[in-house]
């Protein structure tokens, strides 16, 4: 199985932190957040991660190398200065992806969530993992059905967890450029072909500094770390 690790952003809003440090190597509990991703997809059996990079890509690349470390192949797909949104940054990836749904993780996103759990392929163009809605997306992004279908509209929306499995036809049609992924999963949501789960374990959005020390103070450190 292949997966990708969203980590190409610029982290506007973790800003002073992320001036010096791409958000990826942010540590919680003395690791840095692309060692908890990256250890969490060898676990569940992912046996190459493709990693999006722009602002700082080189330091993700020295630290995190070829993935040995973690039992995986770590590929690089390297984006231009600003980078290309989620949506644009995974259609630039594909090739790296191959032909067979893949898993995606937000780079900043840290989770209890079992990575072995998700399906090895979607029913549809994607499969989704849902949570409550946190404090700064009380709306929610999409809405789930007693059958496991999620639509782009209704009442009672949950928040994306930036955790999921696609299928590469999901980008069918695009053209490289940035564009965003929601407005892609919107729109299949509409055409019933996204389907996903929620999950109500532990679940942090690692989007500012407030957020990140409110994990911090969480998360024990590790009684051994691993790779970066």
């Amino acid at each position: 199985m292949r997966a990708m690790i969203l980590a190409a952003g610029r982290g506007e809003r973790m800003r002073p932190l992320t001036d010096t440090t791409p958000k990826p190597l942010l540590e919680v509990a003395g690791r840095p957040l692309i060692d908890w991703q990256l250890t969490r997809l060898a676990e569940a059996g992912a046996e190459a991660v493709v990693v999006n990079t722009a602002w700082l890509g080189e330091q993700i690349e020295a630290a995190v190398g070829d993935g040995r470390a973690w039992g995986l192949r770590v590929l690089y797909s390297r984006e231009p200065a600003g980078g290309l949104e989620t949506g644009g940054g995974i259609h630039r990836a594909l090739p790296l992806l191959g032909d067979a749904p893949f898993w995606v993780v937000n780079g900043d996103v840290w989770s209890d969530y079992p990575l072995a759990r998700l399906p090895p392929r979607p029913a549809g163009l994607a499969h989704l993992v849902l949570v409550d809605n946190p404090d700064h997306n009380p709306r929610g992004d999409l809405v789930l059905d007693g059958q496991g279908r999620v639509h782009a509209h209704g009442a009672q929306g949950l928040t994306f967890a930036g955790i999921g499995v696609f299928d590469p036809a999901l980008w069918d049609g695009c053209r490289p450029s940035s564009f965003p992924l929601a407005p892609l999963l919107r729109g299949a949501a509409a055409r019933g072909q996204v389907h996903g789960e929620r999950w109500s374990g532990v679940w942090h959005d690692v989007g500012t500094p407030h957020r990140l020390a409110a994990l911090r103070r969480q998360v024990a450190p590790p009684s051994a770390g691993r790779g970066a």
